[in-house]
């Protein structure tokens, strides 16, 4: 052993030169940026298969039927509106001296729900002031257009059949069509 080296061996405490060597860190700066852009890949990865497998099973919302038997024309009186369906089904029926016809009570504006007023003899948007005639055609207001009618037919029962998925647009021309009104 020469002396310098002996008289640092001494000094150290009897250490030997390479223990003076910090002990290497468990993972480089490499290692740990390496691993950490594998783990956010595998993260992502992972969250894109699950989306995969997630569209491949849609959810289905519930939506209730469509149509609904509403009792017999004679449960109907002459000049007024049937508020029976409004909460359920969203629809009016209404009976005249010709016949029996259903609205849709949705504003043809932004989709508000009218209230009928009995007194005025009118549908009347709380929104932004839409009126609407018995009939349904719009007189007053920013509606663009008449209020919808639905399907309205005979059971084989006899009781009223309205369908609610069928509309009838009056400015084309639909209320003339069957199941916009029905004769009785």
């Amino acid at each position: 052993m020469s002396g310098t080296a002996g008289q640092q061996a001494k000094s150290s405490g009897g250490r030997s030169a390479a223990a003076a060597v910090p002990p290497a860190s468990l993972w480089s700066r490499r290692d740990f940026l390496g691993r950490l852009g594998w783990t956010g890949f595998g993260i992502v990865s992972l969250l894109a298969l699950l989306s995969a497998i997630r569209s491949a099973f849609p959810r289905v919302l519930f939506r209730p039927e469509s149509s609904f038997k509403a009792g017999y024309p004679d449960d109907y009186v002459i000049g007024e509106v049937s508020e029976r369906f409004k909460r359920s089904f969203r629809v009016w029926i209404i009976r005249n001296e010709e016949g029996i016809y259903a609205l849709y009570a949705k504003c043809t504006h932004l989709g508000c729900t009218p209230r009928w007023l009995k007194a005025e003899q009118k549908f009347k948007c709380p929104c932004h002031g839409s009126g609407f005639y018995i009939s349904g055609v719009n007189f007053e207001g920013p509606a663009p257009r008449p209020l919808e009618r639905v399907r309205v037919t005979l059971a084989d029962d006899g009781q009223l059949l309205v369908d609610v998925g069928v509309r009838y647009r009056q400015e084309k021309g639909e209320w003339n069509r069957r199941g916009a009104f029905l004769r009785v």
